[in-house]
């Protein structure tokens, strides 16, 4: 991606086979970014609580679209790695990247979640079923993996300076949130018993994982704003990333809430459904707020000639899981606010989506999204 540093130079060994495919080169796990973001479209859009004509049908055109992207990006990071490994490891090394691997993750979560509540019009349940099972298994081990993995090489390796936390911290963070707010489509698909009690409460520890996480990281990226001013142009985007444990949190203790009667005993069932009214209500509000804020430094930030890049994209998942969030306080509290928030929310998701769309396809076209990094020019310094 043009925003990623520059690294050495490939191996001798490997240059041969790797110029057939230059363009894997910059080629980061930010892409992943646009599965999640397109495969949220059509999970937020089937689980709204309102009928609208036609968007049902949408909704699972764009869970395919997000199943091609998916085998894409997955190809193409494949790729990346076999035929630039030495681009592979400094893309874990740089402080700036490494937490994108969090994504892939996400990607996988978001897909499978789509097919389950989607893509079953398509292929049927059992097949759905089996489809998110494989995809649940691989997206939670890789975003236990790497909510373990990114941060250990930020305190042995990357060492960041004081004051420079970002919100992309929060990716590797946020993806057993992830696993959190969709294990529970499963749940019901297991015998009643152990199992389903199992991965119920497995859920539950996803979700105080990332959230303890959570709660540690943005007070870092609120004091570095307040003590170091906005974020470059090129990462203001990235404020939205922060809605996406608020969003993701509220969206799983509804979930969670919703199929705890089949799981655990009746004391504690109805408890779940409590916690998702006392938690969720006060955690949309936070999020709401967040969003005013970070849609401000938007606005500055366009003023200032902010550009498109691939951070664009953190408009689209993180609102989505607010889209989910506010749909699942809608179902526990039968306020009609939380629906049009919902569907507020939704309209807002569809749109970043569509503009980030538009903009990477051109920029893959241009070749500009896919290009490294531009050199720095000399500098000339005149005697006085």
């Amino acid at each position: 991606m043009a925003i990623f540093p520059q690294t050495r130079a490939e191996t001798p060994a490997s240059r041969a086979v790797a110029l057939r495919f230059p363009s894997l080169r910059h080629f980061g796990p930010n892409w992943y970014a646009t599965v999640m973001g397109t495969a949220v479209v059509a999970t937020a859009g089937a689980t709204l609580p309102v009928g609208v004509p036609g968007l049902r049908s949408a909704c699972v055109a764009v869970w395919a679209l997000s199943a091609v992207l998916l085998a894409v990006v997955l190809t193409a990071r494949a790729g990346h790695w076999l035929l630039h490994p030495d681009q592979a490891r400094a893309h874990l090394m740089d402080p700036a990247v490494a937490p994108f691997h969090g994504c892939l993750s996400m990607a996988l979560l978001a897909v499978g979640a789509g097919t389950l509540v989607a893509g079953q019009d398509v292929i049927g349940h059992r097949a759905a079923v089996a489809v998110d099972v494989l995809l649940f298994t691989a997206g939670t081990v890789t975003g236990l993996v790497a909510a373990v993995a990114i941060p250990y090489l930020m305190v042995v390796r990357h060492r960041p300076a004081p004051g420079t936390a970002s919100p992309v911290w929060l990716l590797p963070l946020v993806a057993p949130m992830v696993s959190a707010a969709v294990g529970p489509l499963l749940v019901p698909e297991l015998p009643p018993g152990q199992g389903r009690e199992a991965l119920l409460l497995a859920c539950y520890a996803m979700f105080g994982l990332s959230l303890l996480a959570t709660l540690v990281i943005v007070p870092l990226i609120f004091a570095r704003l307040v003590h170091q001013g906005p974020l470059p142009l090129a990462l203001t985007p990235t404020m939205f990333l922060v809605l996406g444990p608020l969003g993701q949190s509220t969206t799983a203790v509804n979930q969670l809430a919703d199929v705890a009667p089949g799981a655990v005993p009746a004391p504690y069932a109805s408890a779940f459904g409590a916690f998702a009214v006392l938690y969720g209500v006060p955690v949309m509000g936070f999020a709401l707020l967040w969003l005013a804020l970070s849609a401000s430094l938007v606005v500055r930030a366009v003023r200032r000639g902010m550009r498109f890049t691939m951070t664009w994209w953190g408009f689209t998942f993180p609102v989505g899981t607010c889209v989910t969030g506010a749909a699942g306080l809608a179902r526990h509290t039968g306020l009609h606010a939380f629906t049009w928030l919902a569907v507020a929310l939704y309209a807002l998701l569809v749109t970043a989506w569509a503009v980030a769309g538009v903009r990477t396809l051109g920029g893959l076209f241009s070749g500009e999204l896919l290009a490294g990094p531009r050199p720095l020019r000399p500098v000339t310094v005149r005697a006085t």
